[in-house]
C-alpha cells in the first residue's frame, strides 16, 4: 500500500469515529431528553450546558439504581389516600395548613417508597429519574410553601400549589385517574 493510500484510510477510519462518536451522543442526548422531558431542559439551564446537564442526569440516574424504591402495599395506598383526603377536606378552613401538610404527606409517601430524603433539591432529582413529567410541579409546590411559610402565597397560589402536590402524590402512589397520562399539567 503506498503512503498516500494509507493517509486516506486513516483519514477514513478518523472520519468514521468521528462519526460515531457524534452519532452515540445525539443518541444518548435523545434518550434522556426524552425520559426526563421537562426535568431536561431544567437540568440545562441549572447546569448551564447541555454536556454538562447530561452528566447530571446520567449521575441521577446511576444514584437512582442503587436505591431500593418500591411500589406502596395496598394498604399503604389506603392509608395514604385517606391522608390525602383529608389534606383537601382542611383546604377550605386552613389553606395554610393544608399546604404543610400536603407537603409533609408528598414527603412520608416518598420515605415509605424508599426514597432518601435529603434536602428539597437532592429529593427532586432522585424523583426526576422515575417521576420526570411532575418534579417541575413538584418545585413549584415547594416554591409555593416557601412562600406560605412567609405570608407572600395566596389563597390561589396555595390551591395551586396543592394540585401540584396531587399530581406528584398520585404518580407517588401509581394510582392516576382514569384517563390521566400520567398527572396533571
Amino acid at each position: 500500500m503506498t503512503t498516500t493510500g494509507i493517509v486516506i484510510l486513516i483519514c477514513a477510519v478518523v472520519v468514521i469515529a468521528v462519526l460515531a462518536i457524534v452519532f452515540v451522543r445525539r443518541r444518548r442526548s435523545q434518550k434522556l431528553r426524552s425520559h426526563f422531558g421537562p426535568e431536561y431542559q431544567h437540568a440545562v439551564r441549572e447546569y448551564g450546558g447541555q454536556s454538562k446537564a447530561e452528566e447530571a442526569l446520567l449521575a441521577r440516574q446511576k444514584r437512582r439504581e442503587k436505591l431500593h424504591i418500591h411500589p406502596l402495599s395496598e394498604v399503604e395506598k389506603e392509608h395514604f389516600s385517606a391522608q390525602w383526603h383529608d389534606v383537601q377536606n382542611r383546604f377550605v378552613d386552613d389553606p395554610s395548613g393544608s399546604i404543610r401538610q400536603a407537603d409533609t404527606l408528598v414527603c412520608d409517601v416518598m420515605k415509605a417508597r424508599g426514597y432518601p430524603m435529603a434536602e428539597f433539591e437532592h429529593r427532586a432529582e432522585d424523583l426526576s429519574v422515575d417521576h420526570p413529567m411532575v418534579v417541575k410541579n413538584y418545585r413549584a409546590a415547594h416554591e409555593i410553601a416557601l412562600a406560605q411559610e412567609h405570608g407572600e402565597a395566596s389563597t390561589e397560589d396555595l390551591r395551586q400549589g396543592l394540585v401540584y402536590y396531587r399530581d406528584l402524590f398520585d404518580d407517588l402512589l401509581e394510582s392516576h385517574p382514569v384517563g390521566s397520562q400520567g398527572g396533571r399539567r
